[in-house]
């Protein structure tokens, strides 16, 4: 076998091999069967919210159990080809083969991490919150970048994107923003990104042109609907209002309409400022609240099962789950699954799926590893 195909076909074997440690195959290939036989049964609508549930999960076992099998038959066949297309000196052929084999990579690796979509909210909406560290002007700006890059990646992705609280830095950047992103599995793939993440460069706010550190945690949490019973109690919070920040000129608010939110057992806060109506404001925090506490509790369960998980820390040194490195290098770095990239421009321009695919991959294998943070 070629060199290059036996790679394909490594990378294939490695994803189909996780997607089935996911899914538990055995156990999964009967429960598609229960759930076949279940949609069978007449009186199954007579409870549409359980009837719903059902398909739901049905589909998503029959796509990922129909996908693996494909790829598996496809990769069979396509290496017979290239074994005997080589035999009979047919390079084309062989050549075809090898960009067949590539292809079914690619689509292994997307079907992996359509897999691993499978948690409770991954399939919901999603707040992304975005606060600048330490650092005054250098970490605001940062916050800013991250903002944009979370931005692209949802926009390249399809995505909607709203910007729900912004509060703007004295000179430049943000101190913090809060972006709702709206699309399919959008919980479920920005959930890795969580964490503090650091920025190395010249920076272009200092006019000796030295190297900066900066630092700004990202904080995400889904989006839920009225299936999900959060209870919170007016005793336990605190509403604070205050006047909107804006672009200036006409678009500043003269009324204190924005909102914030403080759950005193838990310390959560939210805010909102997108509506000029203190009421939607107060209504689109109060989702804010809810949400965060949902994700607070799906945290606490991870962290009882031992899943690897980002943990909101001090915003700084030793906390990081990301480094970008601008100069002297080029070079994103993951330190959690030491995922890299040399094109840093990519990476803040919301190329992020590699990164985002190899933390969900982790968080399957639990496998821990031992990455050294860049200089």
């Amino acid at each position: 076998m070629r060199a290059e195909a036996q790679a394909h076909i490594d990378t294939i074997n490695e994803a189909l091999a996780l997607v089935r440690r996911f899914l538990d195959w055995d156990r999964a290939v009967r429960r598609l069967d229960e759930l076949n036989a279940r949609v069978e049964d007449p009186t199954l609508w007579e409870n549409p919210k359980a009837a719903q549930d059902v398909m739901r999960e049905r589909r998503r076992l029959d796509e990922a159990i129909t996908a693996t099998r494909t790829i598996q038959r496809e990769v069979s066949e396509t290496a017979e080809l290239i074994e005997m297309a080589d035999a009979e000196g047919d390079t084309g052929m062989a050549e075809e083969g090898v960009q067949a084999l590539a292809q079914l990579a690619r689509q292994a690796t997307q079907d992996k991490i359509k897999a691993l979509l499978a948690g409770e909210a991954d399939a919901n909406d999603t707040y992304i919150e975005i606060n600048a560290g330490a650092g005054g002007t250098e970490s605001q700006d940062w916050a800013e970048m991250l903002q944009r890059m979370y931005t692209r990646w949802a926009e390249r992705r399809g995505m909607k994107v709203e910007l729900i609280d912004y509060h703007g830095g004295e000179q430049a950047g943000i101190k913090s923003a809060t972006l709702l992103i709206k699309g399919e599995n959008a919980y479920g793939y920005a959930k890795v990104e969580s964490g503090v993440h650091r920025l190395v460069r010249i920076s272009p706010y200092d006019s000796a042109a030295r190297r900066h550190t900066s630092f700004s945690s990202v904080w995400v949490y889904p989006v839920i609907d009225d299936s999900i019973d959060i209870e919170i109690n007016d005793s336990e919070i605190r509403i604070d209002t205050y006047r909107a920040s804006g672009a200036g000129g006409q678009h500043i608010n003269t009324t204190d309409s924005a909102v914030r939110i403080t759950h005193i057992p838990t310390g959560i806060v939210v805010a909102c400022q997108n509506q000029r109506s203190q009421h939607k404001n107060k209504a689109e925090a109060y989702n804010q609240l809810r949400a965060r506490l949902y994700e607070h509790e799906l945290r606490k369960r991870e962290e009882e099962a031992n899943a690897v998980n980002a943990t909101k820390t001090d915003i700084g040194w030793g906390h990081q789950i990301r480094s970008y490195v601008l100069q002297p290098y080029q070079l994103v770095k993951d330190l959690r699954t030491g995922a890299t990239s040399t094109s840093p421009s990519d990476v803040l321009d919301g190329d992020l799926d590699e990164f985002m695919a190899a933390a969900l991959a982790q968080r399957v294998t639990g496998e821990a590893v031992e990455v050294e943070d860049v200089d």
